[in-house]
C-alpha cells in the first residue's frame, strides 16, 4: 500500500514492531494491530505488567538491602561520635541518584511536551480533514438546491413566456433537463454525508490528551519535589525531612514503574499500527461510514493504481453544465429581441450558471485525493513520529526515576543513621530559654535547691 507523504516508519517503529508478544498462556501473537482481539489485549497487558514485575523485584531487593542493613551492621560503641566507615560514600551515591533522577526530569518533560505536540498535529489534521469533507457537502447541497430553485422558477418562467415559438420552448425543456441530470450527478457527489467521525476522533484524542499531559506534569513536579527536598534534608541533616521524603521516595517509585508500564504497552502496541496503518484505518473508516472500498482506498491510497470514483459524475456534471450555457447563450440571442421580458430570468439564469460553475471548480479540486492524502499523512506523522518519540522519552524519564529513587531508598536510611543524635538541637543557642537542654539543667538545679 502506499504510504501518505512525507511519512515513513522509522527505526523505532521497525524495532519495537520487531519485539515478540505473547498471550496469558505464553503463545505468541502476531505483531500487527488488532486491538479488538483477545490475544492482542493480553499481549500488551503483558508488556505493561513487566513493569509490575519490575517494581515488585525492586521493592524485594529494596527490603533485603535494608533488613541486612538494620539487622548485619557492627554495633557502634557507646558514645562513639566516630562516623562509620563509607558514610561518605553513602550520602554521594544518594546524591548522585538524586540528581540522576533531576536528569529524568528534564527528559521526562522534553518527552511531555513532544507527545503533546505529535497529538495536536493528529488532532489538527482531523480537524482539517474534517472541515474539508463538510466543505464538499455543503458545496453539493448549495449547488444542488440553486439548480433545483432554476428549474422551478426561471426556466418555468421562461417557458411561459416563449410559449408561442415551440422551438424557443423546446430549447428551454432541453435546459431543463440538462440542469436535472446536472443536480442528480452533483447528489452522488456528497459521499461523506455529515458523518462525524474525524471530528469525534480528534475531540476523544484532545480529550485524552488535556488529561494525560496534565497527570505527567503533577508526575514530574512531585517527582522534582521530592528530589530537591531530599538533597535539602541531606544538607541540612534533617533527620525528619528526610524520613518524609524516603516514604515520598517510595511513592513516586510505585508511580514511576505504573507509568512505565503504560509507556511501554502504548509504545509496542503504536509500532504495530504505525508499520502499517492503512489496513485499520481503511477497515474501522468502512465499518462507521459504510463507504465503498473504492472510495476509501483512492483517499488513502492516492496512487495512479486508483482511479477517481467520482470521475464520471464530474464529467457529466460539468457536460450538462456547457450544454445549460450553449442553451442559454442561443436563448439569448433568438428570445430576447422578440420577447423582451425573457431578458431578467435569462440574466438571473446566468448568474446561478456562474455560482454553479465556481462551485463545480471547488468540488473538482476538494474531490481529488491530494488534500485529504496530505491531511492522514500529517496525522501519521504527529502520531508515529512525534507522539511516539515523546513516549520513547517518557519512557526514558521513567526508567531512569525508578532507578535513581530505587538507590535513594537504599541509601537514605544509612545516611540519616550517620545524621549526629541531636541534629534538632545542634543549632539552638545554650542561652535559649526554650532549649531543652536548659529547661533539664534549671529541674535539676530547682530540685537540689530544695
Amino acid at each position: 500500500m502506499g504510504a501518505p507523504p512525507g511519512y515513513r516508519p522509522s527505526a523505532w517503529v521497525h524495532l519495537l514492531h520487531q519485539l515478540p508478544r505473547a498471550d496469558f498462556q505464553l503463545r505468541p501473537v502476531p505483531s500487527v494491530f488488532a486491538p479488538q482481539e483477545q490475544e492482542y489485549q493480553q499481549a500488551l497487558l503483558l508488556v505493561a505488567a513487566l513493569a509490575g514485575l519490575g517494581l515488585g523485584l525492586s521493592l524485594i531487593f529494596i527490603a533485603v538491602y535494608l533488613i541486612r542493613f538494620c539487622c548485619c551492621r557492627p554495633p557502634e560503641p557507646p558514645g562513639s561520635k566516630i562516623p562509620s566507615p563509607g558514610g561518605g560514600c553513602v550520602t554521594w551515591s544518594c546524591i548522585v541518584a538524586l540528581l540522576a533522577g533531576c536528569t529524568g526530569i528534564g527528559i521526562g518533560f522534553y518527552g511531555n511536551s513532544e507527545t503533546s505536540d505529535g497529538v495536536s498535529q493528529l488532532s489538527s489534521a482531523l480537524l482539517h480533514a474534517n472541515h474539508t469533507l463538510s466543505t464538499i457537502d455543503h458545496l453539493v447541497l448549495e449547488t444542488v438546491e440553486r439548480l433545483g430553485e432554476a428549474v422551478r422558477t426561471e426556466l418555468t418562467t421562461l417557458e411561459e413566456v416563449l410559449e408561442p415559438r415551440t422551438e424557443l420552448v423546446a430549447a428551454v425543456r432541453g435546459a431543463r433537463r440538462q440542469a436535472e441530470a446536472a443536480a442528480q450527478q452533483l447528489q452522488g457527489l456528497a459521499f461523506w454525508q455529515g458523518v462525524p467521525l474525524p471530528l469525534q476522533v480528534a475531540e476523544n484524542v484532545s480529550f485524552v490528551e488535556e488529561y494525560r499531559w496534565l497527570a505527567y506534569v503533577l508526575l514530574l513536579l512531585l517527582e522534582l519535589l521530592v528530589c530537591l527536598f531530599t538533597l535539602l534534608g541531606l544538607a541540612k541533616q534533617s533527620k525528619w525531612l528526610v524520613i518524609v521524603m524516603t516514604v515520598m521516595s517510595l511513592l513516586v517509585l510505585v508511580l514511576s514503574w505504573g507509568s512505565m508500564g503504560l509507556e511501554a504497552a502504548t509504545a509496542v502496541g503504536l509500532s504495530d499500527f504505525c508499520s502499517n496503518p492503512d489496513p485499520y484505518v481503511l477497515n474501522l473508516t468502512q465499518e462507521e461510514t459504510g463507504l465503498s472500498s473504492d472510495i476509501l482506498s483512492y483517499y488513502f491510497l492516492c496512487n495512479q493504481a486508483v482511479s477517481n470514483p467520482f470521475q464520471q459524475r464530474l464529467t457529466l456534471s460539468q457536460r450538462a453544465l456547457a450544454n445549460i450555457h450553449s442553451q442559454l447563450l442561443g436563448l439569448e440571442r433568438e428570445a430576447v429581441p422578440q420577447f423582451p421580458s425573457a431578458q431578467k430570468p435569462l440574466l438571473s439564469l446566468e448568474e446561478t450558471l456562474n455560482v454553479t460553475e465556481g462551485n463545480f471548480h471547488q468540488l473538482v479540486a476538494l474531490l481529488h485525493c491530494r488534500g485529504l492524502h496530505k491531511d492522514y499523512g500529517a496525522a501519521l506523522r504527529g502520531l508515529c513520529e512525534d507522539a511516539l518519540e515523546g513516549l520513547l522519552f517518557l519512557l526514558l524519564f521513567s526508567l531512569l526515576s525508578a532507578g535513581a529513587l530505587a538507590t535513594a531508598l537504599c541509601s537514605l536510611p544509612r545516611a540519616w543513621a550517620l545524621f549526629p543524635p541531636s541534629d534538632d538541637y545542634d543549632d539552638t543557642d545554650d542561652d535559649d530559654p526554650f532549649n531543652p537542654q536548659q529547661e533539664s539543667k534549671r529541674f535539676v538545679q530547682w530540685q537540689s535547691s530544695i
